[in-house]
């Protein structure tokens, strides 16, 4: 009976993205209808220059909010790991992680409303495009890298930082050597996640965005009120490729760094 409720379980969460993947490859003009095996629609989505152009914006903007997002979730969770009680702790925790229990529509707007008021004080930014997307992203994406980097270093052996000390070398030395190491695949599969978010999110991207910021989300959602065409079906195969792989790396990188752990304990 268990094994048959979680068939039952995936097959309702996996059904609707099996459908949309098997009408990509469908040779008829309506999204929803079987017409023969064909690659038309994904040469059609290929000779898209719209939306190239907004798939291209969202990979710049990924890219640079996944990295962002690893600074400042690397440096809050190694803040919240390492520097043990200090006046403020529970407060400085608590924002680092309210992306993660906000909703997306508060963020979003609570973005906008810093970046309007930004604009009104300093004059920056000009204007919402790119770089406001991308900060927003990488505000949400530091969210979840603090996380994976308190969670790495919370099981990081300190004997082997302490043993490094004890043989000579300076602090710098022994995050260089021996703590950033051990650190990598955590910092990898936060930037993989951050990366993911940036990538797919359309919710604070919609707030925070101006004309020339259109992201691939944003467009394929405006496209949907218009009604689904295959090409459209053509371009969510993509997107859920290029997501699973990129969270497949991620969940690599995070068990090798389980491995690391015990070998190291």
């Amino acid at each position: 009976m268990s094994r048959l409720l979680l068939w039952l379980g995936l097959g309702f969460l996996w059904a609707p993205l099996l459908l949309l993947v098997g009408y990509a490859f469908s040779a008829s003009p309506i999204p929803f209808q079987w017409g023969g095996f064909s690659l038309r629609w994904f040469a059609a989505l290929a000779a898209d220059a719209r939306l190239l152009e907004a798939a291209w914006l969202s990979l710049r903007i990924a890219l640079g909010a996944a990295t962002l997002a690893t600074l400042l979730g690397g440096g809050m969770g190694w803040v919240l790991a390492r520097q043990g009680p200090f006046r403020g702790r529970a407060l400085f925790g608590a924002l680092a992680g309210a992306p993660l229990v906000l909703p997306e529509v508060v963020t979003g707007l609570a973005m906008l409303l810093l970046f309007v008021a930004l604009q009104g004080l300093l004059g920056w930014p000009a204007e919402r495009g790119a770089t406001t997307v991308l900060l927003a992203h990488a505000t949400l994406g530091a969210a979840y890298a603090a996380v994976v980097v308190q969670s790495r270093l919370a099981l990081l052996d300190r004997g082997l930082e302490e043993a490094a000390a004890d043989l000579g070398a300076s602090p710098a030395v022994v995050f260089r050597t021996v703590t950033l190491p051990l650190l990598a695949p955590a910092l990898g599969a936060a930037w993989l996640l951050a990366f993911t978010l940036s990538l797919d999110d359309v919710v604070v991207a919609s707030f925070v965005s101006g004309p020339a910021g259109t992201t691939l989300p944003m467009l394929l959602f405006s496209r949907l009120r218009l009604g689904l065409t295959p090409e459209v079906n053509a371009l969510g195969v993509a997107i859920l490729a290029l997501a699973g792989l990129a969270l497949g790396l991620a969940g690599a990188m995070l068990a090798r760094s389980g491995r690391q752990s015990g070998k190291a304990g």
